[in-house]
């Protein structure tokens, strides 16, 4: 099996279709603050800044702009699926470590803590590495190119 073959590889599985969805319409919305500057974000070039004083270059928050935002409209698609999957389990990674793991495990709901918890990245993490195992399954794009050279 090729390379290609297998980044596209998947079944016809509801629950990856759901999992697939439900990741990629929650991280469109992070995605247009910081490229659009909707829902109250920053926009491209602010977010450039902001992400620049905390020792990011621009090309790493400009991976980060354009994952959160392309990448998570080429998830919803089903479009090469473990690759913006393994994208999402980068940036939730570094996201986690650098940002919430300080706060302990939990969100902070009550507001009684410094910062938010890490516990909604693990969630995050179980759907990725399940995107990853399985690819995108029923009506991705990955199912249908895959298909073509059977």
């Amino acid at each position: 099996m090729t390379l290609g073959k297998f980044l596209l590889n998947t079944d016809n599985s509801a629950a990856q279709l759901c999992i697939r969805l439900g990741l990629g319409v929650v991280m469109l919305p992070h995605g247009a603050q910081k490229l659009l500057g909707w829902f109250g974000g920053p926009g491209w070039s602010k977010t450039i800044e902001i992400f620049a004083g905390l020792g990011f270059p621009p090309w790493s928050t400009t991976l980060l702009i354009l994952l959160e935002s392309v990448g998570a409209l080429l998830l919803i698609a089903g479009f090469l699926t473990r690759i913006m999957a393994a994208g999402f389990l980068t940036s939730m990674s570094i996201c986690m470590f650098m940002n919430h793991v300080q706060n302990g495990f939990f969100m902070n709901w009550f507001g009684n803590q410094k910062g938010e918890g890490f516990e909604y990245h693990l969630l995050v993490f179980g759907i990725v590495i399940a995107l990853i195992i399985k690819g995108g399954g029923r009506f991705s794009l990955d199912r249908a190119l895959s298909r073509e050279g059977d």
